[in-house]
């Protein structure tokens, strides 16, 4: 591409990033209203909250909706540093920051030679779809380390290790990101990290890992796929209910455990492949790592219990970082991630009460945006295989002498 050109696209990337987060922010501080119910009352009731239990020094041991590992604190904790605004506000514009810092992070993987700004269009185009709900979570802070983490593994191993540890310890899932990393001096420096962060916070904050029994008890979230068995079961008389359950909108009744413990199964056959996938794959690229790590969290994601919107910034960030390789082959299952996020923008917070209905529009939304994403795990999946497991050829074998040539007596 021409400097000329070059610096046109980038001037339109800034602009139109600009324009959708100048939208994002006027919806998430209510100056335009969204449809659907409130977004952002995870911030200024949940989350305040918890910040004012965190600032006296301990964990919420007692509230069953703090499901997170002991870094998220921090996120919690962060509107502290602008202490002239409002707790809401100042979330909202530290999302902001997180949000801009991933567009940086994106732009620099882009340069060199094989690179390309696919991934920040991605990002770019990516979060605005999936509405205000993206500022009024924490999760694109995890993904801002996450992304970090993964352009990182390609060039500096101990701080990819590092990232990636610190960012499960803010939401578990970068956790999955180490599955791809061959080095054995990021292990180390996930491990070191991961010891020594978690060390300190159960010595300084008592109730650091109090999270590990509320996660456990989640049931099954109307938004996930296994949700849509008791979506259909609801006008067959089916007997459950739906009820806000652990900090989300769950399904109660007959056989929702079955459910449940069927997609905590799924879960640990997706890790069982991609334990079987890096132990026999020997093709390894610059983007193999970013295409793990997407493909980790695709997986994840589909068989989760609960598969919330914003788990849709997770999906847009990793996808952002394969594309920022010319060489991937991960656009396909990326493009049907994009194509997602204005579903479930229109299944939460658009037209969430028709979820919650279960009637014919909540319930074709799910499938929709639920099929897309279980078809962009199987087809990465597919790629990551054929990409990096070498096929076994049979090797062709001359054919011996017949049973009656080799009886034959030469004269």
């Amino acid at each position: 591409m021409e400097p000329t050109a070059a610096r046109g696209s980038l001037a339109g990337l800034l602009g139109i990033w600009g324009v959708t987060r100048a939208a994002l922010l006027l919806c998430v501080l209510k100056v335009l209203v969204f449809p659907g119910p409130d977004v952002t009352s995870d911030v200024s009731v949940i989350y305040r909250g918890w910040y004012d239990v965190l600032v006296t020094g301990t964990f919420p041991q007692d509230d069953v909706t703090w499901q997170y590992p002991p870094a998220a604190a921090l996120a919690v904790l962060s509107p502290a540093v602008l202490p002239f605004l409002e707790y809401a506000t100042a979330f909202v514009v530290l999302a902001l920051a997180a949000d801009a810092v991933t567009l940086a992070l994106l732009l620099r993987g882009a340069r060199g030679a094989g690179r390309s700004r696919r991934g920040a269009w991605m990002w770019v185009a990516g979060v605005p779809l999936l509405g205000p709900t993206v500022y009024a979570r924490y999760d694109v802070m995890v993904t801002a380390v996450a992304v970090a983490g993964l352009l990182a593994a390609v060039r500096h191993p101990r701080a990819a290790g590092a990232l990636m540890a610190f960012g499960a310890l803010l939401k578990v899932w970068p956790a999955l990101l180490l599955l791809a990393v061959r080095r054995r001096s990021a292990w180390v420096s996930a491990a070191v990290t991961g010891v020594v962060v978690a060390g300190l916070f159960a010595v300084l904050m008592p109730g650091a890992f109090a999270f590990l029994g509320f996660q456990r008890d989640r049931g099954t979230e109307v938004e996930s796929l296994g949700s849509l068995v008791f979506h259909v079961a609801r006008h067959h008389g089916w007997e459950g209910k739906v009820l806000l359950n652990y900090g989300s909108v769950e399904f109660l009744g007959p056989y929702v455990s079955w459910v449940s413990t069927g997609a905590l199964f799924l879960t640990g056959a997706a890790l069982a492949w991609l334990v079987l996938w890096r132990l026999t794959a020997t093709r390894f690229a610059p983007h193999t790592a970013a295409d793990a790590a997407f493909t980790a969290v695709l997986l994840f994601t589909v068989t989760s219990r609960v598969i919330s919107p914003q788990y849709m910034v997770w999906l847009v960030g990793t996808a952002a970082v394969c594309l920022c390789f010319r060489e991937s082959r991960m656009g396909r299952p990326a493009a049907l991630v994009l194509v997602a996020c204005p579903v479930t923008t229109l299944e939460f917070p658009v037209w969430f009460g028709h979820v919650v209905a279960s009637d014919a529009l909540g319930v074709t939304l799910l499938a929709v945006r639920n099929g897309l994403l279980v078809t962009a795990s199987l087809l990465a999946a597919r790629t990551l295989w054929c990409t990096t497991v070498p096929t076994r050829r049979r090797i062709p074998t001359t054919p011996g002498p017949s049973w009656a040539e080799r009886t034959t007596v030469s004269p």
